[in-house]
């Protein structure tokens, strides 16, 4: 087994649910966007640029890998002029390229495909640690209101929306009505643009709203589910919201234990929604 290793704490919750099965996972840390969490290095690992893609199959194959996890936020492209060719690359670099133009959706379609076209199996994330899987309905003391349902439907609809177009997952309503939108920035960086607009004069007086964040019509869920730990609680409470609704049985709750303890310290409620209504 190996893990792909990104940004955040997927990677780790992912190694560390493989660890607790018996397993011990070759890990490869994306240079530039791993974070140096000691769990990833104590196992076999290796650390690659992002445009040294086309050695990662010789690689497994040295490994003696046959299934492989993708984890974790990666936040930029390759830049094709530092790709390095290797046999294995410019047998798909058609693919390759074909999937730089299709969006993030369309470039993580390919890579599966890719991978599994030279015999590795690609396992989500969510198999590995079936506990990271949001339930349904409501996980903290706190509990959304009337009102904060009506911004739950509305963050919900607007995160569907985005997802359609490839764009984001995530979304933020406030008083029934959609303020924010998530983009390349990520969710982190949406709940950053959301506490400077607080100040805005048609917001000062706004109270509460919600996150919320599902995944995108038809993606790919074994590579990009989206996901939500105590970092985003944290960010949700710096922006005045109320709370988080995330899709439940289709988004990731990391670190779950810390993360619903912070949400209850903070007063926050946190909410797994159906697929399609909240």
């Amino acid at each position: 087994m190996a893990v792909i290793a990104g940004s955040g704490r997927l990677p780790a919750n992912v190694v560390e649910g493989l660890a607790a099965a018996g397993h011990d996972p070759f890990v490869v840390l994306i240079a530039g966007e791993a974070d140096s969490d000691a769990i990833l290095r104590a196992h076999d690992h290796a650390t690659l640029d992002i445009e040294a893609f086309g050695s990662l199959a010789p690689l497994f194959r040295k490994k003696g890998i046959t299934h492989v996890v993708l984890a974790g936020g990666v936040g930029r492209r390759p830049r094709l002029w530092r790709m390095r060719p290797t046999p294995w690359l410019l047998s798909i670099v058609a693919k390759v390229l074909y999937g730089l133009s299709r969006g993030d959706d369309g470039l993580l379609r390919t890579i599966v495909r890719v991978f599994e076209a030279e015999g590795f199996k690609i396992v989500g994330a969510h198999e590995i640690v079936p506990d990271l899987l949001s339930p349904e309905g409501v996980l903290t003391k706190a509990a959304p209101t009337t009102a904060d349902r009506r911004d739950l439907d509305a963050a919900f609809a607007a995160a569907k929306a985005i997802g359609e177009l490839d764009i984001g997952q995530a979304a933020i309503a406030i008083g029934g009505r959609v303020v924010a939108l998530e983009g390349i920035e990520g969710t982190d960086g949406l709940l950053e643009r959301m506490q400077a607009m607080r100040n805005h004069g048609r917001l000062a007086a706004a109270k509460r709203g919600a996150l919320v964040k599902c995944a995108k019509p038809g993606q790919e869920l074994r590579a990009d589910l989206p996901a939500i730990g105590p970092a985003t609680v944290e960010g949700a409470h710096a922006a005045g919201l109320a709370g988080i609704g995330v899709e439940a049985g289709r988004s990731l709750m990391l670190d779950h234990a810390k993360l619903i303890a912070r949400a209850d310290a903070l007063g926050l409620y946190v909410i797994g929604l159906p697929k399609g209504r909240s």
